[in-house]
């Protein structure tokens, strides 16, 4: 397919997109648009995610770490210096974070810098840790999420300590969630078809061989992990200002968990798979809260079970494994040209073969 008709018929889904998102934005309620919101958080969190342990094929569990880091980044930039007073009880916040603050329209600067920080704590922690392989590096990521929740419950001028940080300005809409999605899925997607992804896809089939090929496989998969740690930064920073406050509870390895669903249900290394399953994983969230609310079998009362939403997808997971391994998408990714070619083939077939009809 030719490039411009590829830019053509972007720019037209995007056009489309900003539509939907207008009129969502004036027509849904709060309950939909926060569903709405999280599904978008949720595809720019598995994106990143999928980029480590999917394209590049290392078990990194410490995904929870990097958004819990660009959370609280967030949250300290954009607390108002009166707020911080009043929340910063038990101990005042260290200087010089508790004598300014970020206005609502610098809200930018915030994920901006909530990315940085996380991509830098990704940095720290790659450094040593992706020498490691297969269940060293996932036990070392694991102790990194834990790390952080634990520095977040002790550092009490910092964070608050388990008390959080309440009362956060409300500024994450449709239009900051689906645009960060929209940016995130454009650089992973340009940085798999480089070279750089190519070198990533090479390390995760065999890095002995790519490593004899001349490839820095140190170098490349910091590249993916500091991306990913980025991109984790933010999504968290956006989900915390979503619901106008943390608390090292919101970061727990169950955000990990839930990513690892996305990402394996969607297909390992599938940029359209962890779209699709991120979007289904969130509606599946609401629509199975009535697993855990109380309910009743003609004169026998059954009290409601909390936590069986994730029974339910555990039981998805296992049952995905067993029947369908390489996950809803596999290794296969949407593109223009196959959405062409199942709606007119003859005309793929004529932009695609200019050359062979010389021949």
């Amino acid at each position: 397919m030719k490039r411009s008709t590829q830019v053509t018929l972007t720019s037209i889904s995007l056009l489309l997109l900003a539509a939907a998102i207008w009129w969502a934005s004036g027509n849904l309620n709060s309950y939909y648009s926060r569903v709405a919101n999280t599904a978008a958080i949720y595809i720019t969190a598995a994106v990143s995610f999928n980029l480590i342990n999917g394209v590049v094929g290392e078990l990194s569990l410490g995904p929870n770490g990097f958004m819990a880091l660009g959370g609280y980044t967030a949250a300290i930039l954009l607390l108002p210096v009166a707020q911080k007073e009043m929340v910063y009880f038990l101990e005042p916040m260290v200087w010089p974070l508790g004598s300014f603050s970020l206005p609502p329209q610098l809200f930018i600067v915030a994920l901006l810098a909530a990315g940085i920080i996380a991509g830098i704590g990704a940095f720290i922690v790659g450094w040593p840790c992706l020498r490691l392989k297969g269940d060293y590096l996932a036990i070392a990521t694991f102790g990194f999420g834990e790390i952080i929740i634990v520095l977040a419950n002790n550092l009490l001028s910092v964070t608050n300590g388990a008390l959080g940080i309440k009362g956060l300005p409300e500024l994450t809409n449709l239009w900051w969630t689906w645009g960060t999605a929209v940016v995130t899925i454009l650089v992973v997607k340009n940085l798999v078809n480089s070279t750089y992804g190519r070198a990533m896809r090479a390390i995760r089939d065999n890095e002995v061989a790519a490593e004899a090929m001349g490839i820095n496989v140190t170098k490349t998969k910091m590249i993916a992990f500091v991306v990913s740690g980025f991109f984790g930064g933010v999504s968290g920073a956006l989900l915390t200002i979503l619901i106008s406050t943390i608390s090292p509870t919101l970061f727990m390895f169950t955000m990990t968990f839930n990513l690892l669903i996305i990402i394996v249900l969607g297909g390992l290394g599938s940029i359209t798979g962890s779209v699709l399953t991120a979007i289904i994983f969130t509606v599946l969230q609401e629509l199975l809260r009535t697993v855990e609310a109380p309910f009743s079998l003609g004169f026998i009362q059954l009290p409601g079970v909390p936590g069986m939403r994730m029974v339910v997808f555990s039981a998805l997971l296992v049952v995905l494994m067993l029947y369908y391994r390489k996950g809803i998408c596999g290794s296969w990714e949407f593109s223009w040209e196959w959405l062409l070619r199942k709606l007119g083939r003859k005309e793929v077939d004529q932009w695609n073969q200019p050359m062979q009809d010389q021949y």
